[in-house]
């Protein structure tokens, strides 16, 4: 079958890829110790799960106008104001299918055949894919793991060419739980006002910060927001990642060019996942506290787990539901004792096939010697991952 130039430049994401293999055991009955998926393991909160009954029961489920429900697209602005300290009207929002696709959808109208994205990496895997869909050219700003990998203004400024469109900041981010300091953010946010480009926030993860971080986003300090684009989703923040439901905030002529690609593509979002997110939007924020509490407490477990193990270092993330540790030192031969592999890709492998550990490779995000682990997971099962990598990186399992 002959398919398009467009869907041979990209990959199937390969953290489907990772949590697919591991549901295949788990269909099984395999125990696996599963790091993998990038989701809150809470349920989405009773007064959301009401608040979408309501509406199916109010048969709430016809088309809506492309952009969102107003209700919704003004209980997003009013959240935003209230929680970040951001100023939107109703006509600078857009509801789409979540964070994703409202990315995917600024891509495609943005993007045309020769310019370049500033990405800096690690990065979330599907930007440079959706970069290249569009036509575009990723271009890679590397972050250092003893800074928190956390972005400079100065590195993003000597990436940028006449030919830069666009540049994706995503804090927190995914995979390290990098945290932009707001002071860097409005170095950054000026460098791009200079050179004419446009700024995309990936907030997605706003709301998952640790001290000293706070939640945070970029459009709030802008001073003028013509070049800032904002994403925005309910997945992580509510629970909600099987709704999808994501937004787009960002100038009026740029929304109204999302809703006519959006019109000719998904139309609206789903009608009764919107009036969900209307909730989301406008009641308790009670439910965020008691998650970050507890990742809080998974965070330092596995933190303190992974830097325990020879050969592994890890930084605390500054933010999200993620350790990025590097394993390095067991890619090549050290006291006598030989590599266990060559590449992170291959540890991910043996992992899942000797010890049943799942986690997603550092190649995935642009950075080789990283393996990315999700501790959207108990507590209990943290520590059976990691007693199992103990014994894995011990060599004993691994030779086996």
């Amino acid at each position: 079958m002959q398919l398009t130039n467009r869907i041979n430049r990209i990959q199937i994401s390969p953290t489907a890829a990772v949590i697919a293999e591991a549901d295949k055991l788990k269909s099984r009955g395999v125990d696996v110790a599963d790091f993998g998926p990038g989701e809150p393991d809470f349920p989405t909160p009773e007064h959301i799960k009401k608040a979408a009954i309501k509406a199916i029961e109010e048969n709430k489920s016809k088309y809506t106008a492309t952009g969102g429900i107003m209700p919704l697209r003004e209980a997003i602005c009013a959240w935003h104001k209230r929680e970040l300290g951001s100023s939107y009207e109703p006509k600078e929002c857009v509801v789409s299918v979540g964070g994703k696709h409202s990315i995917f959808n600024v891509m495609s109208v943005l993007i045309q055949q020769g310019d370049e994205v500033v990405i800096p990496a690690p990065y979330w895997v599907s930007f440079p894919d959706i970069v290249k869909y569009a036509g575009g050219t990723p271009v890679f700003v590397e972050t250092k793991q003893e800074d928190g990998f956390s972005v400079k203004a100065a590195s993003i400024e000597k990436a940028i060419t006449p030919k830069t469109r666009l540049l994706v900041l995503n804090s927190p981010c995914n995979p390290t739980g990098g945290v932009v300091p707001p002071d860097e953010f409005a170095r950054i946010l000026a460098v791009c006002q200079k050179h004419n480009v446009w700024l995309m926030g990936d907030e997605c993860y706003s709301h998952f910060t640790y001290e000293p971080h706070k939640p945070y986003s970029i459009s709030s300090a802008a001073g003028s927001r013509e070049n800032v684009i904002i994403i925005g989703s309910v997945s992580k923040t509510f629970a909600m990642t099987g709704w999808r439901i994501g937004y787009t905030l960002g100038p009026e002529t740029l929304i109204q060019a999302l809703i006519k690609l959006q019109s000719q593509s998904t139309s609206n979002a789903t009608s009764i996942a919107q009036y969900a997110a209307l909730e989301a939007m406008r009641g308790t924020m009670e439910t965020v506290p008691v998650m970050l509490a507890e990742y809080a407490k998974r965070r330092k477990r596995i933190v303190e787990g992974l830097r325990a193990i020879p050969g592994v270092t890890c930084e605390w993330p500054g933010g999200a539901f993620y350790a990025f540790p590097n394993i390095s030192a067991h890619l090549s031969s050290s006291s006598g004792k030989p590599a266990l592999a060559k590449t992170c890709t291959e540890i991910s492998k043996m992992l899942l096939e000797k010890v049943r550990v799942a986690v997603v490779p550092g190649e995935a995000f642009g950075a080789p010697g990283y393996l990315r682990f999700s501790y959207a997971t108990s507590i209990e099962r943290i520590d059976e991952g990691l007693r199992r990598l103990e014994r894995f990186f011990s060599r004993a399992e691994a030779a086996s």
